[in-house]
Order: C-alpha cells, then sequence, then structure tokens
C-alpha cells in the first residue's frame, strides 16, 4: 500500500484497489494443522503427490475499484460477504494475499469497536497513542483535543482506563477521535450502530460535514437509507466477490433482493446481478443495466431498468392537465406518461401482489394527487400456500430512494390476518392522506406471514406506482411534506409595525 506520495496528492483518486484477494487456510480438526506441517513434506521425499488436509477459504476474490476524491461510496453486502475484510485492506490492518491497495492522503478508520485503543491506558493517553498512529504531531493534538473530548461528551471517564468503559463509550471517543483529525479519507465500519440516537445524528451530521468540506468516505452500512442518503456511489459485495457497483437507489434495491429471497432463488439472482455488473466499468458513474424478464414471476425477481428521474416536461401530460383543471387547481387524475420504470418485483414465497394503484374515494384510478386529500392504496394478494399472522406494508419514496412514509400492519399484533388460505386472494386498502409536497414519489407494497412456520417476506414490489403531487400556488412549506404549519406574528413592543 502507498500513501500520501508528492505523485498522487495531484491524482483524483483517492484510493485504487486492484484484484484483491484474501485467502484463509482453514482446519477441520486441530490435528490436521499437525499433518499439514509433517505429511506433505514426507510425500515429497518419497515421490508422492502432497496430501493436503485444509481447505482454501476466499475471504475476497480479485476486487478491483476505485475512488475518487471527495466520493462518498457505501458497501453493502449480507452478514460474511467480506466487507469489513475489505475495509481493514485498504487501512492497512490486514494485508491481502494478492493485488495491490494505493491510498493517496491521511487516513482515518472507525473499523470495530475500540481498535487501536490499548485497555490500559486512559481515554486521553489513547488520544494521543491514536493521533500518533495517524500521523499528526503532538503539539497540534494538544490544541485539537478539546475538540475531541467536547465531541466523545463522556465526561472525566476521559482520564479513567479504557478497559472501564462501556461499549457506548469505547465508540464515542474512538469516533470523535478519527474525525477531527481532519483525515483526507473516511473509513467507517458499522460501528456508529452502538452509540445512542443522539450521538448518531451528531455523527452523522459531523460526516456531511466531512463531505462538504470535500472528503472521501468508505464506510459499510447495513442500512439501505444511510446509503442512499449519504452516498454518492454504492457497492455490493456478496460471497468475497463485488458484484455491482453503481447508483446507490440501483444497488440498494439489487440488495434487497437478495437477502430476502430463498437460499435458492439467491443464487440465481445473484448470477444475473453479475451478469449485469460486469460488463460495466470500475468507475464513480457507472450504473446498473439490467434486462427485463419477461414473466419470471414465480422464480427469482423482475428487474425493470434504473428509473430516470422524471421532470415537469415528461411525467405532465398537457391535455390531460388542461381538461382536468378547475377553477385554476388541477384535479386529480391519471396520467398515462407517469409510469415507473424501477420496480422490481421480489421473489414469491406462498404469495403474488397484483392490481397495485391508487383510487380515489369515488374509486377513480389516479396517480396524479393534490395535497391535502384522502386516498385509497389498494392491491390484490393471491395466496399459493397457506400463510398465518400475514401482514400488509406499503411506503412511499423519493425519487433518490429516501423512504417517507408507510404502514405495516404486521407490527401490530390485532391487525394482522390470522390464516390465509392457500388458493384464497385478499384485497387491501390502505386509506391516506397526501401530506407529501409537489413532486414525483414511488410506491411500493409487501406482504409478510409465516409459512411452515417461517416467518418471511411472502412477497414485495418495489418502486411499483410512480405518482405526481400536483402543484401549488403561493405554497409556503418546504420539504417533502406539509405540516400545515399556521404562521402568527404578532406586535411584542409599542413600536407599530413598519411595512
Amino acid at each position: 500500500m502507498s500513501s500520501d506520495r508528492p505523485g498522487n496528492r495531484a491524482s483524483d483518486i483517492a484510493i485504487r484497489v486492484r484484484d484483491v484477494s484474501k485467502h484463509y487456510v482453514m482446519f477441520e480438526r486441530p490435528e490436521d494443522r499437525f499433518k499439514q506441517m509433517i505429511v506433505p513434506r514426507l510425500d515429497r521425499l518419497i515421490g508422492r503427490p502432497p496430501r493436503r488436509y485444509f481447505r482454501d477459504f476466499a475471504a475476497l476474490s480479485d476486487i478491483s475499484f476505485e475512488v475518487g476524491r471527495g466520493e462518498t461510496v457505501g458497501i453493502i453486502g449480507r452478514n460474511g460477504s467480506g466487507k469489513s475484510t475489505l475495509l481493514q485492506i485498504v487501512c492497512g490492518t490486514l494485508q491481502p494475499t494478492s493485488g495491490s491497495v494505493e491510498v493517496n492522503g491521511r487516513i482515518a478508520a472507525l473499523l470495530e469497536l475500540g481498535a487501536g485503543f490499548n485497555p490500559e491506558f486512559t481515554g486521553r493517553e489513547n488520544v494521543f497513542l491514536n493521533a500518533s498512529i495517524l500521523g499528526v504531531p503532538r503539539n497540534e493534538m494538544e490544541w485539537r483535543f478539546d475538540d475531541i473530548a467536547r465531541f466523545a461528551d463522556i465526561g472525566p471517564f476521559i482520564d479513567q482506563p479504557v478497559k472501564t468503559y462501556s461499549s457506548g463509550m469505547y465508540v464515542r471517543l474512538a469516533f470523535a477521535t478519527a474525525i477531527n483529525v481532519d483525515p483526507d479519507i473516511l473509513v467507517v465500519d458499522e460501528a456508529l450502530s452502538v452509540g445512542d440516537e443522539a450521538f448518531q445524528r451528531k455523527c452523522f451530521a459531523r460526516i456531511e460535514d466531512i463531505k462538504d468540506k470535500g472528503g472521501t468516505i468508505l464506510f459499510v452500512s447495513h442500512g439501505a437509507s444511510t446509503i442512499v442518503q449519504l452516498c454518492t456511489r454504492a457497492m455490493l459485495v456478496d460471497a468475497g466477490e463485488l458484484i455491482l457497483q453503481g447508483r446507490p437507489k440501483a444497488v440498494v434495491a439489487q440488495y434487497q433482493r437478495l437477502i430476502n429471497a430463498s437460499a435458492e432463488a439467491a443464487k440465481e439472482i445473484r448470477t444475473r446481478i453479475m451478469a449485469a455488473g460486469i460488463e460495466l466499468p470500475f468507475r464513480p458513474a457507472m450504473t446498473g443495466n439490467f434486462e427485463d424478464e419477461a414473466g419470471g414471476q414465480s422464480q427469482g425477481a423482475t428487474v425493470n431498468p434504473p428509473i430516470a428521474e422524471p421532470s415537469d416536461e415528461t411525467v405532465v401530460s398537457p391535455v390531460e392537465a388542461e381538461s382536468n383543471e378547475i377553477a385554476g387547481q388541477y384535479a386529480d387524475y391519471y396520467d398515462t406518461n407517469l409510469k415507473s420504470k424501477s420496480a422490481i418485483n421480489l421473489e414469491e414465497r406462498g404469495a403474488r401482489i397484483r392490481d397495485l394503484r391508487v383510487l380515489t374515494l369515488n374509486g377513480d384510478k389516479v396517480n396524479v394527487l393534490q395535497m391535502g386529500k384522502r386516498y385509497i392504496l389498494e392491491y390484490m394478494v393471491d395466496f399459493s400456500s397457506d400463510a398465518r399472522e400475514v401482514g400488509f406494508e406499503f411506503l412511499f419514496k423519493n425519487v433518490t430512494g429516501l423512504v417517507l412514509a408507510g404502514s405495516d400492519t404486521h407490527r401490530v399484533k390485532g391487525e394482522r390476518t390470522r390464516l390465509a388460505k392457500s388458493g384464497s386472494a385478499l384485497k387491501i386498502n390502505f386509506t391516506f392522506s397526501c401530506v407529501m409536497l409537489p413532486g414525483v414519489y414511488l410506491v411500493s407494497a409487501g406482504v409478510r406471514g409465516l409459512v411452515s412456520e417461517q416467518l418471511c417476506m411472502l412477497h414485495k414490489i418495489i418502486e411499483g406506482v410512480l405518482i405526481r403531487v400536483a402543484s401549488e400556488p403561493e405554497l409556503a412549506a418546504i420539504g417533502y411534506v406539509n405540516l400545515d404549519a399556521t404562521p402568527q406574528v404578532t406586535l411584542s413592543s409599542a413600536q407599530p409595525l413598519e411595512h
């Protein structure tokens, strides 16, 4: 690994990983380790092929990617896929079996709880020790220390041995140290999940600040919304291989397919993702290019091309809008040009969702809605297996993939359907208020329950319907939802107001 070389400073690449593999030798029994030391040598002496008493485990296999300066890249994948191993190799705490890693800039890492801390040292001593490892001079850390202590907020424990710390105190001090040395590159492994809610908010605010200042961030997370919200690019790692990288929203969708599929279907899904992913070069602007699977309803999943974010010109039909205009405002109506291009059907596991749509209270199908009105989200579920404790859900996302709101009846025991028989069909209706502000949103729907005593997602359609909330004149509300705020201005002094 190389770092901070003058010739690389002018480069636009912060991290370059080329053909990195990491292999481990696995022994089934303790005595096999001893046999491996002796028996193969004896076999060679007598001219026989050497026997092996181990199996080779590939934690990572030929992974290549680049991270540009100022990028925020998220790594997502199932447990045991090799994400943490990859981060350790990038940071230099673990050496690859083959391949190369180049890092250009000061790198600060938060890989695991208390990594790099000496349990016998106090928090203060560990801060200076950690800083020296990062190459920060002691006199610089002297004036940074107050900021670190303030961010960690562990009070007098800063002068106690870290072996007396709770897990939350550990991660507070570790993160505070890592982000307060002004790193060029910040590497974070799912460590923030142990902090409390207030600390997590503070951490993410600091990460956003590093992003705004042009820092490079590489982190692992199982939180799909975190990946979508923070990242400019995402990478999907599975079984030690980089199988896809591209837009966070598209990558997260494929990750959700994998984790919600049965073991048999996951193999087929993984193969198809890899077939699409390997056609694409390793570059920040890369996006997935998946083909439709015609009729692929019972096995695997149907994947459509990623959504092109709609604009005013592409989603509104001027003719229909004009014909539906009432008293200077748009009525709710159905726009034939407004269709989701990113719909994904997860694997069917005893149920199938169909006819997902939005209706007015009078039963008319619409996809252009008016803010503040009540609507019905409706879909049908056909059951091909008996299912118990069945719950139904829906949610709204914005076009970047951020989940805004929804409902899940499985979370409330009294709202579950006790038994859905094989061959039956249920109609699901959610009546909701359109509190979203004008803009374009995507609707997902799902059904989960117990089949053969196993709780699983029976079927889910991700981003199956695209809706638009019509524009409103002179709207003061901002963001994504309407809080219906009522402003009030009162005179608080004897002086008259000037207009």
